[in-house]
């Protein structure tokens, strides 16, 4: 982990001016200056990014939407374009273990002492405008990128698209990798009420890519309304998976022999639309064939099936909805059957449990259910009701805390065995600290 510090920020500011001194503070306090935890719509945060002048950009914004995959989506173009010697700035969330991992610069975190000179930037800036944890975060994003004079500003969506904090910026491209159901209560309980919401970071006459093979039609009927140009995964672009390669192709264009990324197959459909996103900006940023190899090669995403060696593996994903917990069960399908497999669960509580469940009871052999602390955090006790409707022979234990589920699991396997621990960043994020992992 480096951390990377702005020193030519605009406007320096007095250490003894500012409203907090630490990273820790500013957070603690963003967590309860807005009466709701969410709040979609872009009037309020843009009305600061103005003050700020932060808008129009100055940089390449390339905007990433998705139910699932735009994490490793934005992760991957960021390790491609940075590899092609371009300035790139990533802004991600939720975060693992620390905040500064939801901004980075060039590949580094930013650090607590340039995240609190930006936060005390946005406080000084909004007035008496309340402002949510996300579009706090989202502003200290467009202002670092500003003042480090990025290239490219990679943007990854926090929750639908349309009223989405991000979507202040016009992309300049923009990517949805996948449209399932997760985060019903906002977006809507169907594929094309969602899919509405993800299309709506879709600009006129800019190029869009659908990563998902199938988007909802609303994405279509978006795009064409817009004129933007949709290239869709299948139709515009296409892929084909060998066991140890894959190939892409578009029109004339085609690429042979490439690296799995991160040598999981699940990746493959994201790293295609990847590859469709450099075609489309490659009159302005053109990355040569064997860059893109190398970062497919070099590709590592924290979390995302990621096994921890040992006696007993063990087996971080951050699953948490019900597309990517069927992700999950094909992944420990197609693991050697050598033991059993000991599940430690830990989920929000806006979540689809009963779909969870239902894509993962097949493959689980011992569940772990852990409650998760905050407001948003489900109990064990609610796990457990929706778990055992769904198999009522379930084998499950209940804790107070993913450290205590993880301990007892470790305890309670044999060799041949494997842990997998899921249900919500969150959860990862405790196995990462009492595992001692890198991120």
């Amino acid at each position: 982990m480096k951390l990377t510090e702005i020193t030519h920020l605009n406007n320096p500011l007095q250490d003894s001016s500012s409203r907090f001194k630490t990273l820790d503070e500013w957070l603690a306090w963003q967590e309860q200056l807005h009466f709701t935890a969410i709040e979609l719509g872009l009037d309020r945060c843009r009305k600061v990014a103005e003050v700020m002048h932060l808008l129009p950009p100055s940089y390449f914004v390339i905007s990433i939407a998705g139910t699932n995959g735009k994490g490793s989506t934005a992760t991957m173009l960021e390790n491609i374009l940075r590899s092609a010697g371009y300035r790139v700035g990533i802004y991600t969330s939720p975060h693992l273990i620390r905040y500064n991992e939801r901004i980075k610069l060039d590949g580094h975190e930013v650090d607590d002492k340039t995240l609190c000179r930006t936060f005390d930037r946005i406080d000084r800036a909004r007035g008496n405008i309340s402002l949510t944890y996300f579009e706090f975060g989202t502003l200290a994003a467009m202002d670092i990128f500003q003042q480090a004079k990025v290239d490219i500003a990679i943007m990854e969506v926090g929750m639908g698209g349309r009223l989405d904090a991000v979507n202040m910026l016009d992309a300049n491209v923009s990517v949805i990798s996948t449209v399932d159901i997760d985060h019903e209560q906002w977006l809507g309980y169907d594929r094309n009420a969602i899919g509405r919401e993800k299309a709506g970071i879709l600009r006129p006459m800019r190029p869009a890519i659908s990563s998902d093979p199938n988007p909802p039609d609303t994405v279509r009927d978006t795009a064409s309304l817009l004129g933007a140009k949709l290239l869709v995964s299948g139709r515009d672009f296409s892929f084909e998976a060998g066991v140890d390669s894959w190939s892409w192709c578009s029109g004339l264009t085609r690429f042979i022999n490439l690296p799995i990324p991160g040598n999981h197959h699940y990746q493959i459909q994201n790293a295609a639309g990847v590859i469709m996103t450099l075609q489309a900006i490659a009159d302005f940023f053109p990355v040569q064939q064997p860059v893109l190899i190398r970062s497919l090669r070099e590709f590592r995403m924290p979390g995302r099936f990621q096994s921890i060696p040992g006696n007993v593996p063990v087996i971080l994903d951050v699953a948490h909805n019900r597309q990517s917990a069927e992700v999950l069960a094909s992944n420990i399908k197609g693991l050697p059957k050598t033991g059993k497999i000991h599940l430690v669960l830990g989920m929000l509580k806006d979540k689809n449990h009963t779909a969870f469940f239902h894509e993962l009871s097949p493959r689980v052999d011992h569940w772990y259910l852990s409650g998760l602390s905050g407001v948003r955090g489900a109990s064990s006790n609610e796990l457990a009701d929706i778990l055992c409707a769904v198999e009522p022979a379930a084998q499950l234990q209940q804790f107070d805390g993913v450290e205590l589920a993880l301990e007892a699991a470790r305890a309670a396997v044999v060799p041949g065995d494997r842990i997998i621990v899921s249900g919500s960043f969150v959860t990862v994020g405790h196995a990462i600290k009492q595992l001692g992992v890198e991120v």
